[in-house]
């Protein structure tokens, strides 16, 4: 079980799910979702949440949670990857069947390694934030670097997770930014992971 923002489920679970499934031939999970209209809960709602999750006749057999480290709050809710990490961890307690990660600074740092797809949308060829793509940090979010391109582009549009997203994603091979994003491959490799203890 998946616990994500809503936009994020609709944008990215697909693409996240096919490429999971090559790397679990014949052994794909369910990999089912909790969308949370906004961000994920925090402190007790969190825990809560979870234990939820995991009781029951349906219950999961784990949760993975995804968050953004950016959220916009003021001060930040949290400093870093680890930092969301851990208060996850510590929300919800003694769980080892919660797994909790995290899309440095926000989910669309995961989008910037197809920046030339992003430029043509757009109708811009701004040239693409150096450096790794979750090193972009709270001072200007991927997602507002993307969100000003589409603004000052010829397209003239308004960014929408659910819809751009897809489409940056959809014409692209999503080992590009799992190879380029740390954050995103130890998701991948959790769900991975887990998935094949769950079935030995």
């Amino acid at each position: 079980m998946l616990i994500v923002e809503g936009e994020t489920e609709r944008a990215f679970l697909p693409f996240l799910r096919d490429y999971i499934a090559t790397r679990l031939a014949g052994n794909m999970p369910k990999l089912s979702a909790a969308p949370y209209d906004g961000r994920i809960p925090t402190h007790e709602k969190l825990r809560r949440l979870v234990n939820n999750l995991l009781q029951g006749p349906q219950a999961a057999d784990c949760v993975v949670a995804l968050t953004d480290v950016y959220t916009g709050s003021v001060p930040p809710l949290f400093v870093n990857a680890d930092d969301a990490k851990d208060k996850m961890r510590h929300w919800v307690g003694l769980e080892s069947r919660f797994y909790p990660h995290v899309a440095q600074h926000d989910f669309e740092a995961w989008l910037l390694p197809y920046w030339p797809t992003i430029q043509k949308l757009a109708g811009h060829n701004r040239t693409a934030p150096s450096g790794n793509p979750e090193s972009v940090n709270h001072n200007h979010p991927p997602a507002n670097r993307i969100k000003e391109l589409f603004q000052v582009g010829k397209s003239r549009s308004i960014y929408i997770k659910p819809r751009d997203a897809a489409r940056i994603l959809r014409d692209n091979d999503l080992s590009v930014t799992v190879n380029q994003c740390p954050e995103l491959r130890s998701l991948i490799d959790t769900i991975v992971r887990v998935s094949n203890t769950s079935h030995t």
